[in-house]
């Protein structure tokens, strides 16, 4: 049976090579095209597709408000389709938290006539959207709550060269702008480690997306910059375009690297990331694979477990897509398997007891 997709967007032209890549898919078909999001909305109602491809920016109503009644009357999954700019990518994470599956940046803007360069993760997208339904979707939208703001650190080589704390490093993909919520606010800022988080996202996206978690965490969340220290309560979200690792040196002062090598189907990458995490804290690495299609991060957890750390891998309760944390778990990688809501208390006990 074939997956049934209504193409939103206020541009012919995208519209008509959105079709054409769609159309050119075995067991994909497009079975209604709207021009703004009023006329999705409708069509939405009358056509019930698997999926909608929703642009943001479109007249009379735009996409976040057409998101709104979509998610509301729990019509179908949604696909945000934005540009690769800062305001675009603030209004893409909006629209993660009102219940959008994901998005696909346009390459060249609003309207992009490369918009081809994307096809790929459209479609791949748009089949992991249409298998996962609209149920999982909404069970796994959080508002997050703002909180406190944390205290303010100093930053000095004397204060955490040397001195033992663990590192904790956490994989996501799709799903994960919404599901990290369940976890990242409720982390200590006073716990003794430091937390490594790779999202899987283009590089104009990380810096907001670092933002938008500090916002509403008292650990100090904050995109990595190359040659920065690492240190205890502070959480290092991987720079799109680029591979997290970490150095050690001689006095045990850790600092973080940017890499383009080795080449990756994602960058950042979870497994680079984990293993890098592991080779700097040894038995003191808690590894963490949550929502996202594929396999990244898998291999690096069996690592980690098998070197003395510590693995956790989100369940299908609250996965969006079960598929990192089930090759992780299918290939022995996960010491245990929880909730996303549960994954915060878990980590705060093991960095206060051990395992």
């Amino acid at each position: 049976m074939s997956l049934r997709v209504l193409i939103a967007d206020d541009s012919a032209l995208m519209r008509k090579k959105i079709r054409e890549m769609i159309d050119a898919e075995t067991g994909m078909e497009v079975v209604g095209t709207a021009r703004d999001g009023e006329d999705a909305v409708i069509k939405a109602r009358d056509i019930r597709p698997d999926v909608i491809t929703m642009d943001i920016n479109m007249p009379r109503m735009d996409g976040l408000a057409a998101l709104s009644v979509i998610v509301e009357e729990e019509i179908c999954p949604v696909i945000m389709l934005s540009s690769l700019t800062q305001e675009g990518a603030e209004t893409t994470f909006e629209a993660m938290e009102l219940g959008a599956f994901d998005f696909v940046s346009k390459p060249g803007g609003t309207i992009s006539v490369n918009i081809e360069e994307v096809r790929k993760d459209l479609i791949r997208k748009l089949k992991a959207a249409g298998r996962t339904g609209y149920n999982k979707i909404k069970r796994s939208v959080q508002k997050p709550q703002k909180v406190k703001e944390a205290t303010d650190r100093i930053e000095t080589e004397k204060m955490v060269c040397g001195e033992e704390f663990y590192g904790v490093g956490i994989g996501i993909s799709t799903g994960g702008p919404k599901t990290i919520f369940d976890v990242l606010p409720n982390l200590n800022p006073d716990s003794k480690a430091s937390f490594f988080l790779v999202q899987h996202m283009p590089p104009t996206f990380t810096s907001t997306f670092a933002k938008r978690l500090n916002e509403y965490c008292t650990i100090e969340v904050k995109e990595c910059e190359a040659g920065e220290i690492v240190r205890p309560g502070v959480c290092y979200l991987g720079k799109g375009g680029s591979h997290m690792t970490l150095y050690k040196k001689h006095n045990g002062c850790m600092t973080v690297r940017l890499n383009k090598r080795p080449e990756h189907n994602f960058m950042p990458s979870v497994d680079i990331m984990l293993e890098s995490v592991l080779s700097c804290f040894n038995g003191r690495t808690i590894g963490i694979i949550m929502t996202g299609m594929g396999d990244d991060g898998a291999d690096s957890m069996v690592k980690i477990k098998r070197s003395g750390g510590y693995t956790i891998a989100e369940s299908d309760e609250t996965c969006v897509v079960f598929g990192m944390p089930k090759e992780a778990i299918d290939r022995g990688g996960a010491d245990i398997v929880l909730p996303s809501y549960k994954i915060a208390d878990e980590i705060t006990k093991r960095i206060r007891y051990g395992w």
